[in-house]
C-alpha cells in the first residue's frame, strides 16, 4: 500500500484539473492568445504540479520512510536516500 492511498481520489481530481489546464494552454496557443496570458497559465499549471509533487513527497516521507526507519536495517537507509534524491529532483526542476 502506498502512502498516498488514503488521498488517491483527491490526487486524481487534482491531476485531472491540471490536465484541463494543459488542454486550455493548448487552445490558447492554437488561438494565438497573448504571450503573457499563456505564460501566466503555464505558471499556474507548474505551481499546481509542484503542489501535487510536494503532497506526494510528504506522504512518502510520513508513510514509507517512517515505516522503513521503524523497521531499521538497510531498507531504512535506502528509503532515506530515495527521499533525498526525490527532493533533489524537485529542487532542480
Amino acid at each position: 500500500m502506498h502512502g498516498y492511498s488514503g488521498d488517491k481520489q483527491a490526487y486524481l481530481t487534482r491531476l485531472r484539473r491540471i490536465e484541463g489546464q494543459i488542454r486550455g494552454l493548448q487552445r490558447m496557443v492554437e488561438d494565438d492568445a497573448y504571450c503573457i496570458d499563456i505564460l501566466t497559465q503555464v505558471s499556474a499549471a507548474t505551481r499546481a504540479l509542484q503542489a501535487v509533487a510536494l503532497g506526494l513527497l510528504e506522504e512518502h516521507i510520513s508513510h514509507c520512510v517512517t515505516d522503513a526507519i521503524s523497521s531499521g536495517g538497510p531498507e531504512a537507509e535506502a528509503k532515506v536516500k530515495e527521499a533525498s534524491a526525490a527532493i533533489a529532483r524537485l529542487v532542480r526542476s
